[in-house]
């Protein structure tokens, strides 16, 4: 039973929603710490959160036991505390990653969740709470409530002005936000404005350069694309796919010369590693997916920025180990049948002495994608990493 007998309820004592804050009927059975409304909200938290963080919620949400001395006492708290931290950028990221995903609904939940461990951890009125603030204000804006993004923006902008020490990389976070806000109600020139102050912050925080700092340019980029300023989105767009492309070749770079790739017993897998959360990894996926498709389109006139998106992405899922989305995802135009593969082989395919120049002679030879889409294959992509990593050229075995 998950029902709650309201018998069993100490006196005085209301429990709340987790999701909406209305009085609770039913609890958790698994945990028993947790407490909802109703069938469709406990699924909702189930399916966005609570699975993963069910059994963790026990030690918050119950009374501390008797410690025996005063360093007992002091190091329960600070494992408390260790773990409301944990919690909190567990939540964060796995709400961020259904953002980036677009399941915003199912973000709710957990942005939810992190916002009260930092209420709790860090008070009401700390500038800790904006980044979840700002999560449940971009939910909010996906799901077409612009009046409650509205509402959580303000609050997050009303926090920010009370704090003397917020830092650089929150005051990009908000204005992205507020952007994407002026976005959804057509006001293009207050979103270029707050997106403008967005990539300024970035750039104070983590440099011109930096991945966190591709966001603004890109958001900029579609507002100058909706515009028809294609000039200006043009160049945007390739900024975004130049930071991208930097920071991949230079991840896979340092896990070459690490040797971080490993071959197993059997010598058949091997592991690599993006550097990024899961969060950011969606982020890339949906910024390199949007700006490939966008050059797509317009291929006819500049097919090589169509290559460059694309070798960027391959590499991006190669990293990831996701290796049947890095093989070559469809037909492209004419222009571009044999010099796609090419570029996107060659960027999975690096050795002591650059890409295998018999893979390059034969991909040039051929006249027809489906002659060499085979050699992107799952299973063609992880012999050629484990015998690059050797050193051997597999089409000379």
């Amino acid at each position: 039973m998950n029902i709650i007998c309201p018998l069993a309820v100490p006196k005085g004592r209301r429990l709340c929603c987790e999701v909406c804050e209305a009085p609770a009927e039913r609890v958790c059975t698994a945990c028993t710490v947790t407490y909802y409304c109703g069938v469709v909200h406990q699924r909702a938290d189930w399916d966005s959160i609570h699975e993963k963080i069910c059994q963790l919620l026990i030690p918050l949400r119950t009374t501390m036991p008797f410690y025996n001395s005063e360093e007992e006492r002091q190091h329960g708290q600070q494992q408390l505390r260790q773990r409301q931290k944990h919690l909190i950028e567990f939540c964060y990221t796995v709400a961020q990653k259904y953002l980036f995903e677009g399941k915003h609904e199912a973000a709710v939940p957990a942005a939810l969740h992190s916002l009260r461990f930092r209420m709790n951890l860090h008070g009401l009125s700390s500038v800790e709470l904006v980044p979840a603030y700002l999560l449940l204000a971009e939910a909010s804006l996906g799901l077409g409530q612009t009046v409650q993004a509205e509402e959580y923006l303000s609050q997050a902008q009303w926090t920010v002005l009370k704090s003397t020490e917020c830092s650089y990389a929150i005051q990009s976070l908000l204005h992205r936000n507020l952007g994407l806000l002026h976005i959804a109600k057509e006001n293009y020139e207050e979103a270029r404005y707050h997106l403008a102050n967005d990539i300024y912050f970035a750039s104070c925080a983590f440099g011109t350069e930096d991945i966190r700092t591709s966001g603004g340019y890109f958001h900029l980029a579609n507002i100058f694309y909706g515009l028809k300023k294609l000039d200006v989105a043009d160049t945007l767009y390739t900024k975004v796919s130049e930071i991208w492309s930097k920071y991949l070749n230079n991840r896979y770079q340092v896990l070459s010369e690490a040797r971080i790739q490993q071959i197993d017993l059997l010598g058949k897998r091997f592991e690599t590693d993006t550097g990024l959360d899961e969060a950011q990894e969606a982020e890339a996926i949906q910024i390199l997916t949007s700006v490939w498709n966008i050059r797509e389109s317009t291929s006819d006139t500049a097919p090589q920025k169509t290559i460059f998106v694309l070798n960027t992405l391959v590499m991006l899922y190669y990293l990831m180990m996701n290796s049947s989305k890095a093989s070559f995802p469809r037909k492209a135009p004419c222009l571009m049948e044999v010099e796609v593969p090419l570029v996107a082989f060659s960027c999975v395919l690096p050795s002591c002495t650059g890409f295998c120049p018999l893979s390059k002679a034969a991909l040039q030879k051929s006249s027809d994608v489906h002659d060499v889409s085979h050699l992107l294959s799952p299973a063609c992509i992880m012999e050629t990493a484990l015998s690059s990593s050797r050193g051997i050229c597999p089409l000379l075995a």
